[in-house]
């Protein structure tokens, strides 16, 4: 099928008005992301049924109508294993498109597979193989090939061609309105940050640490994500976690310590020894009462393994029945993510205003009660 790149505000406007009247639009976006905090937006793919367009982000300042069809609530986004395209779109236009239809989950739904590919999901519909040679390009470099476009087009091309049959079987079961929960609770965790003084809760290690040294972690933590926000840059681009972790337990009072600690590269120990040393004083004369508490971990609970086993032989029981993965129902990291909710005294996604997965949307109708008898069976529900 013939494609359109749009480079204009006018032929964006045009397109996505005649979008709008859409029941469905399939999309997708080429990005790029290498030393970056967040995904660079490079191409907007969206087919919706009658025109295939590739939308320019660089050659396009107001993309204020894409947005609107984005969230317009009459056209479903339909999307395959969207969690980075969410995050693309939050950050670079403030957008989450609802409702969405993943195919991948809803394949999962349908016991198609748990991690199906775009290509893999295409081939077992379609019998299509597509080339995927062009997945690792720079889709920032301009001008874009024809290779490259025609690479971007097949990735919503075939994707509405199967979503009418997915969307299909998916209602036969009743599980449309899953799939619409799943992805709205994926969106919320991808708008919503942690605060930046709680970002060494999610560093590997932390709970080797205490007193001033946990303490001093905790604003080390907090200055590196304030520094990879402005200067748009990976975290562990701008110091690596774990020579946080080492500034932290052996609190160097000059910068000679600093270039010293193992795995600290010269640049990084040239770059930041300032402010890191800066920091550390900051830590020695902060008082007692401002230090964090223990990080606490899981596994150390007394009740932890049997609760586990018991959550996921309750899950087990429910995706036999379901006939889907148990995986897609209640992973290991879900299980763990609800009993830190309740048993700890710090939490993340509490810290975020979010609910764990197995006591939210589907899930929770399905699991919640009696997940929680088993949480509240082995430890104190907060």
């Amino acid at each position: 099928m013939q494609y359109t790149l749009i480079t204009t505000f006018d032929a964006l406007q045009s397109f996505c008005e005649q979008a709008s009247n859409a029941s469905a639009i399939a999309v997708d976006t080429e990005f790029v992301r290498t030393r970056t905090l967040y995904p660079k937006l490079g191409l907007i793919q969206i087919f919706d049924g009658t025109s295939l367009v590739l939308v320019d982000p660089l050659k396009i300042e107001d993309l204020s109508p894409l947005v609107d069809l984005l969230a317009n609530p009459d056209v479903v986004k339909v999307l395959h294993s969207c969690s980075e395209d969410l995050e693309t779109f939050w950050h670079s236009l403030k957008v989450i498109p609802t409702p969405i239809f993943d195919s991948q989950f809803a394949a999962c739904l349908l016991n198609k597979g748990a991690t199906l590919g775009y290509a893999n999901l295409i081939e077992l519909m379609l019998d299509i193989k597509l080339d995927k040679g062009e997945s690792r390009t720079d889709w920032i470099a301009r001008p874009l090939s024809k290779e490259q476009c025609q690479y971007a087009a097949n990735d919503v091309l075939y994707l509405l061609q199967i979503y009418p049959q997915l969307s299909e079987q998916i209602a036969a079961l009743g599980r449309t309105e899953w799939i619409y929960q799943e992805m709205h609770q994926l969106a919320l965790k991808k708008s919503i940050n942690l605060p930046s003084d709680l970002a060494y809760l999610n560093i590997k290690n932390n709970w080797k640490l205490s007193g001033i040294s946990l303490y001093l972690l905790k604003i080390l933590a907090k200055w590196r994500i304030e520094q990879a926000r402005i200067r748009d840059l990976a975290l562990n681009f701008v110091v690596r976690e774990s020579n946080l972790v080492e500034v932290a337990r052996t609190l160097p009072s000059h910068k000679g310590a600093i270039f010293a600690i193992d795995g600290m590269t010269p640049q990084e120990a040239r770059i930041h020894s300032d402010a890191l040393l800066s920091l550390v004083e900051e830590a020695k004369v902060a008082p007692i009462e401002v230090y964090p508490p223990p990080v606490e971990r899981l596994m150390t609970h007394k009740g932890f393994k049997k609760a586990s086993a018991e959550i996921r032989a309750l899950c087990q029981v429910k995706a036999d029945q379901l006939e889907i993965p148990v995986e897609v129902l209640g992973s290991k990291k879900q299980i763990q993510q609800l009993l830190k909710y309740h048993w700890h005294q710090q939490d993340e996604l509490r810290e975020m205003g979010l609910k764990p997965d197995l006591i939210k949307g589907w899930r929770g109708e399905l699991l919640g009660d009696e997940a929680l008898e088993i949480v509240g069976k082995y430890g104190k529900i907060r």
